[in-house]
């Protein structure tokens, strides 16, 4: 699968809600079944409760909707989270493309701030994450939680 022409980040509106919803609950389905952990409802309610539009956007590849991803202010960086792509969009390198453009505006507004994330246990996202620098600070066992540290100041 060779990368799309064009990829797009737009903003997110409060009516994307839904659709992202149930785009999180396809792209964990899997590893939540796996871990025994999904529910139907509550995957969505999950989203539901920590989605904001402000700090989050769409990706759109070649036109299309493509998957989401948010960028939130934390305490000491940034907190990222709801990076989920359709199906047919993994594998294609646009999440690789998508990460490395969100991180590069993170480091140029804050190169002193740490970026947080968490993935679930056995998530092939997790590899992805790795190969940007990103190392894990814990786990359970359902989630590890990785932190990718400002590069020191030369």
């Amino acid at each position: 699968m060779k990368l799309p022409e064009s990829i797009r980040l737009s903003a997110a509106e409060p009516s994307d809600a839904d659709r992202l919803a149930e785009l999180r609950a396809e792209a964990l389905f899997e590893s939540l079944n796996q871990l025994g952990r999904y529910s139907e409802q509550g995957v969505r309610e999950r989203f539901h409760r920590s989605f904001d539009p402000a700090f989050t956007r769409i990706i759109e590849t070649d036109g299309e909707f493509a998957g989401c991803i948010a960028l939130k202010p934390a305490e000491d960086g940034y907190l990222l989270e709801h990076f989920y792509l359709r199906q047919e969009t993994r594998g294609s390198g646009v999440g690789a493309e998508v990460l490395g453009r969100v991180l590069a505006e993170a480091a140029l507004a804050d190169p002193a701030a740490a970026v947080r994330l968490n993935v679930l246990q056995g998530s092939a996202a997790r590899r992805l994450y790795e190969r940007f620098g990103f190392e894990t600070e814990s786990e359970d066992e359902i989630d590890v939680f990785m932190i990718l540290r400002p590069e020191p100041e030369a």
